[in-house]
């Protein structure tokens, strides 16, 4: 089985309108991490950029500009996945793996592979899609009522994972506390 867990960050909140500056992913091959990657691009030229959402991924517009242009960074992602799925066999794909990535990243993912020109995300992706915070409101639901909220922190500290707040809303570190959830609650 081929996973990949992924977590996006972006320049606002609607896939529609704002753009993806950070693409970072852990790959999981029959359990096994084969790559780990943190891809930081500039927004596509159309992306409207919500300050509000860069202060949240404490970058700035400064330093966005100053990553690779999306389509360096779209190559990149695909050499990354490439190894590992023959886009051209229809029973080989990843599973994406995120937290509220049904509602949020799969759109904005979707969004990247088609404004770098790519009809073929599914090719690349299984359609279904394991969204760790699904799951873990099934495992924590006798817990829930001892819940503030359902957010990816409060959520590992429930699981009784160490997190550093200041480490938040940066991809991979986002993605690492993912992994760790849904290696729980699986």
């Amino acid at each position: 089985m081929k996973r990949l867990f992924f977590d996006l960050e972006t320049t606002g909140l609607d896939h529609k309108v704002n753009g993806v500056h950070q693409v970072a992913g852990i790959i999981e091959v029959d359990g096994v991490e084969v790559d780990e990657f943190d891809i930081k691009v500039r927004p596509h030229h159309l992306a409207k950029i919500d300050k509000t959402a860069l202060d949240i991924g404490g970058v700035t517009l400064d330093i966005v500009a100053g990553y690779q242009p999306i389509g360096d960074g779209y190559k990149e992602l695909i050499s990354r996945l490439a190894p590992h799925v023959s886009k051209f066999d229809k029973m080989d794909k990843m599973h994406l793996v995120g937290y509220n990535n049904a509602s949020f990243d799969n759109q904005f993912l979707r969004a990247f592979f088609a404004q770098n020109g790519d009809k073929y995300f599914g090719s690349w992706f299984w359609s279904d899609t394991h969204d760790v915070m699904v799951l873990a409101s099934k495992h924590l639901e006798k817990r829930r009522h001892e819940m503030p909220n359902f957010k990816l922190a409060t959520v590992a500290e429930m699981l009784g994972i160490s997190v550093k707040s200041d480490n938040l809303h940066d991809g991979i570190y986002d993605v690492r506390l993912t992994k760790e959830i849904y290696d729980i609650v699986t």
